[in-house]
Formats: C-alpha cells, structure tokens, sequence
C-alpha cells in the first residue's frame, strides 16, 4: 500500500510523509544500490524526462539525479539559472505550466521553498526539492541509509546536530528524526535556534514515534550521541555573515574533544558537505575512522534515485 501511495507524490519536505514511507524510501534505496554493485541498472524510468533546475550550483545533488535518471532509463535535462527565466521574465507559475507539459518530473534546487511548492501545484508532475533555504529532504534519506548500514536500525539512536540550529539541515534533520523515531539534540547557541513553531510540530511527531527533542546550547549535551553531525556555519546567500557566525559557533566546532565526550567509541561523524575544516569540524575528525561523510555523499545518489523512481517509475 505505502508503494502505491507514493506515485505522482511530490518531494517537498519530510512532514508530507509517514514514517513508513520514509522507510520505504531508504529500503528501495538499499535495494537499488545493491542491485548497482552487481551491475544491475533499470529500466524504472524508461521513456521519462526529467528536468532539473539549480538556482544554486551543487555537486552532489546535481550528479544523483543525473546518474540515479539515466541508471533507471530516464532523460535528465539540467537548468541552470542563465538557462530559464523562473520568477524573472517567467512567472514561477508559467513557467512550472511548461515545464509540466515537456517533463514527466522537475527536481528544484534554489533559494526559496515557495518556489518549489508552486512548481509543485501548477506543473502536474513530481517535483523534487533538492534543497531551499528551509529544506534539504533528500539529504536526509541519505543520512539514514548511511546511519541504517552502520547501526542496522535507525529508531532508538541519539543524533547531535552541533552549530547553526536553524538552517535547512537542521530542521529537516530535526523533522526526519522525529518521524523516524530517532532522539534528537540540537546543540547551538540560542540565537539560532529553530522556530518554536517547527519545534513544537516536531515535539508532536516525536510523541508519536517515541523519540525526544532536546535543544541546548552546553556542548556537555553530546553525552550519549551515536551520531553527531554538523553543516556549514554560512549557507549559501550568506557569507556577509561569516565573521559573526565564526564567533559565535567556535564553541560548537565539532573536535576530538567532542567526539570523546560522547563517552562512546561508537560515536560516527556526519557532514552533508561540502565542509570547511578547520571551521565546524576538525580535520582530524574529518578524516577520522569515525567519519562516514563519503558514504553518505554516495548515499545521495541512491535515495535520490529510490525517490524518483517510487514516484515516477514503473517498479
């Protein structure tokens, strides 16, 4: 039934999913990267064209969808931000009317979440988010798959998200944990803090799932993390704010130190790259046995390509 309800869905954000479809996800995932490894490729998107539009530049969300297309059959076509006119000479809405009628799907990576809700609306195809200024969902199907592969389950598991609480990863990290049933601690100072509009939504997804929310600004708070992540301390659009951010965060950087205080050598290291080393994390950590952070980039690839395929291809 969960694979049923998936076709013709859109991609927007993890609160339009269940837990059981989120797990469906990162087990198709599984599935297809195996069959990979032997060599197996599909034919799931045969005859699809899919376009992909990147107002912001990307490595690895720009080369899973283009790989996880063609490895299933599919047509990728990329546009970029000199390549259409969206919201400019175009409105969003025209435009996603279209491209609606030319692409079987659309994946939408840039700057505002509006945007990508209205390609959604207006298009009639799939719409993939490949990350706004609030979300960045299937980046954390790939740090699933990668936390699944290693610990073998995800429910149960304590994840620290270490420095700026309210960006895209941090919230759609909180959000997936809270579905999954993943306890999840936010360490950064408070004046990056997520909404408490999304902490009290996510406090309800976690009363469903099991799991707790916690938000702290001591770094003592790591103390039982099996994992703990952290992203860039600017996001993209906000380098302006760089020596500010820098002060404020230096405390959070993710370090030996850290990892040690988890008081398990269990503990692994997440990073949805690309990273700054030597800002919020060490490169000693980085390049530590403790970090699966390439894993997890090749992991982008197969969630991707168990998105499109669970809502566009025939499998």
């Amino acid at each position: 039934m969960v694979k049923e309800n998936l076709k013709g869905r859109s991609f927007l954000t993890l609160k339009d999913f269940t837990a059981e479809e989120i797990e469906y996800f990162i087990d198709l995932a599984a599935e297809l990267k195996a069959k990979k490894k032997q060599g197996i490729l599909g034919q799931s998107l045969k005859g699809k064209n899919i376009a992909l539009i990147f107002e912001k530049p990307s490595t690895r969300t720009r080369c899973s969808f283009t790989i996880g297309c063609i490895d299933e059959g599919g047509h990728p076509e990329y546009l970029g931000s000199d390549d259409i006119q969206l919201g400019y000479k175009e409105s969003v809405e025209d435009t996603a009317r279209v491209l609606g009628r030319m692409f079987d799907g659309i994946e939408f990576r840039g700057f505002s979440q509006e945007n990508v809700e209205k390609l959604a609306k207006y298009s009639g195809v799939p719409v993939w988010n490949g990350l706004t200024d609030e979300y960045h969902p299937t980046q954390i199907l790939a740090d699933f798959l990668t936390m699944k592969e290693h610990f073998g389950y995800l429910k149960g598991l304590n994840f620290v998200y270490a420095g700026d609480g309210r960006n895209n990863m941090a919230n759609s990290l909180m959000i997936g944990s809270a579905k999954m049933g993943v306890n999840f601690t936010i360490i950064a100072p408070k004046s990056l803090w997520p909404t408490d509009e999304l902490v009290e939504l996510c406090k309800g997804y976690a009363k469903e799932s099991g799991a707790t929310i916690t938000l702290s600004d001591e770094v003592s708070a790591v103390k039982g993390a099996d994992v703990i992540y952290t992203d860039v301390w600017c996001s993209m659009g906000e380098e302006d704010k760089a020596a500010e951010r820098i002060a404020l965060l230096s405390p959070y950087q993710v370090n030996k130190a850290m990892m040690d205080s988890t008081g398990k050598d269990t503990t692994i290291f997440l990073h949805c790259l690309p990273a700054v080393k030597g800002k919020e994390v060490t490169e000693e950590v980085f390049e530590s046995a403790q970090s699966h952070v390439f894993d997890e980039a090749e992991n982008r690839m197969h969630t991707i390509k168990a998105v499109m395929v669970a809502t566009l291809g025939n499998y």
